[in-house]
């Protein structure tokens, strides 16, 4: 079964870090770029950062560039995102995408349930 799972959520103090987890099973990661977004209820889904299949080149978002980093370990399956001086609007489930080509040929993008996290005083 293909899936992302997402870990490492919680609640945390403004100015406080956290480090997301998200684990494939299923397929190799090593053939999709990884990203991550986040969303908060009744608002879009919002690109947070993205990283190349060989995690050779990365984005982050204007919104958390400086404060975020998004790294990857294809042997282990599992992409990270490490977030730091987090504020109250960072707040949002952070989700973790897979996007590329199946050994089938077949386009995918593969979405995770998401983390939530709260960032509050």
């Amino acid at each position: 079964q293909v899936q992302l799972v997402e870990s490492g959520g919680g609640s945390v103090q403004p100015g406080g870090s956290l480090r997301l987890s998200c684990v494939a099973s299923g397929f190799s990661i090593s053939n999709y770029a990884m990203n991550w977004y986040r969303q908060v209820p009744g608002q879009k889904r919002e690109f947070v950062a993205a990283i190349g299949r060989a995690g050779d080149s990365a984005i982050t978002s204007d919104s958390v560039k400086g404060r975020a980093a998004i790294s990857r370990d294809n042997d282990k399956n599992t992409l990270w995102l490490e977030m730091n001086a987090l504020k109250i609007e960072d707040t949002a489930v952070y989700i973790c995408n897979a996007v590329g080509t199946s050994d089938t040929g077949t386009s995918q993008s593969i979405w995770g349930q998401g983390t939530q996290v709260t960032v509050s005083s």
